[in-house]
């Protein structure tokens, strides 16, 4: 079984991202073959500055490197290092109705917020296709909002079969986690970067410590019992925690005498206990680019073997040889 994800370049990371999509990426390793790669084609339709984009692939790299993504067990790579994509790109547009692209509840969402209309916005599903079909995956982990994309690929893969009576494509099945992680942010909504309230994975100690401190809380005194089932700290605690530990909590909740800064604390504690040995490593890759662009390259190579034979078989469909 081939999963395939695509990894948006988009600058800092936080623990929602991590517990909502990125751990279990990382542990998808281990249900299938995996192939990742970091979307940087897809980036341009929102990144116009050469220097951030450049950045936020390294460090997407850096990160995902960081929390386990293992270059021998996967297939990683940088979505522009295989320019097969960009063909079959081209390719499957000649299979893919205004129709179909005009009902992409994306593209109405995006240009809705104020995002300026251009044909990369518009054809961004025909590459999301060209990603998934040029790799025959098989399964593609989406949230609920990106199910339509691979509805539409399969749309597209099913008019090229049946254009060159051919089942060369392989029909992606969606993949959605019913049961999602939903992290709070600081002020009690969903963690996210739009709505400013999220806590780094890997920000300055001071810079965490401040994000965990400025957690919102009522307005109970040191001398008062605590609810936990409606503390934001004691949910972002479930994330940390086992069960002996919650009890615990829960325990010192209900008792007098320590005020939400303590608790505050001990999810800082925990915080930087689960995460310490990815910063570590972080550290020695974004000391060593080096070694990354080495682990990029070596799954690009890979990627691009498999790419390479998909693409001929097309080519010689279609008459392009």
């Amino acid at each position: 079984m081939r999963i395939l994800s695509g990894i948006q370049p988009s600058g800092t990371i936080h623990i929602g991202n991590y517990f909502g999509m990125i751990k279990k990426m990382i542990e998808s390793q281990d249900d299938g073959e995996l192939f990742a790669f970091i979307a940087s084609y897809h980036a341009l339709t929102s990144v116009k500055e050469k220097e951030v984009l450049e950045k936020n692939i390294f460090e997407a790299a850096v990160n995902f490197l960081a929390l386990g993504m293992d270059p021998e067990k996967s297939t990683f790579w940088v979505q522009s290092d295989v320019k097969e994509v960009l063909e079959l790109y081209w390719i499957l547009s000649n299979h893919t109705s205004m129709g179909l692209l005009e009902r992409a509840h994306s593209y109405k969402d995006k240009t809705a917020r104020g995002i300026q209309a251009n044909h990369g916005l518009f054809s961004y599903p025909v590459l999301m296709a060209a990603d998934i079909l040029l790799f025959d995956s098989n399964i593609v982990p989406v949230g609920k909002d990106q199910i339509q994309h691979v509805e539409m690929t399969r749309d597209i893969a099913n008019s090229f079969n049946h254009a060159y009576k051919t089942d060369v494509l392989v029909l992606p099945e969606a993949k959605v986690d019913e049961i999602v992680a939903t992290v709070p942010g600081t002020d009690g909504a969903k963690m996210s970067k739009s709505y400013g309230n999220t806590i780094d994975m890997f920000g300055t100690k001071k810079g965490v410590k401040k994000q965990v401190m400025g957690i919102v809380t009522d307005s109970k005194e040191l001398d008062e019992a605590k609810d936990y089932t409606t503390c934001n700290i004691y949910k972002l605690c479930e994330l940390f925690m086992k069960e002996d530990e919650l009890k615990e909590l829960q325990v010192r909740y209900a008792t007098p005498g320590e005020g939400y800064g303590h608790f505050k604390l001990t999810l800082l504690e925990k915080i930087n206990e689960h995460f310490e040995p990815y910063i570590q490593r972080r550290e020695h890759l974004l000391n060593n680019p080096k070694e990354v662009k080495e682990i990029l390259a070596f799954g690009a190579s890979k990627a691009r073997k498999v790419a390479s034979a998909k693409i001929e078989q097309i080519r010689e469909l279609v008459g392009l040889v």
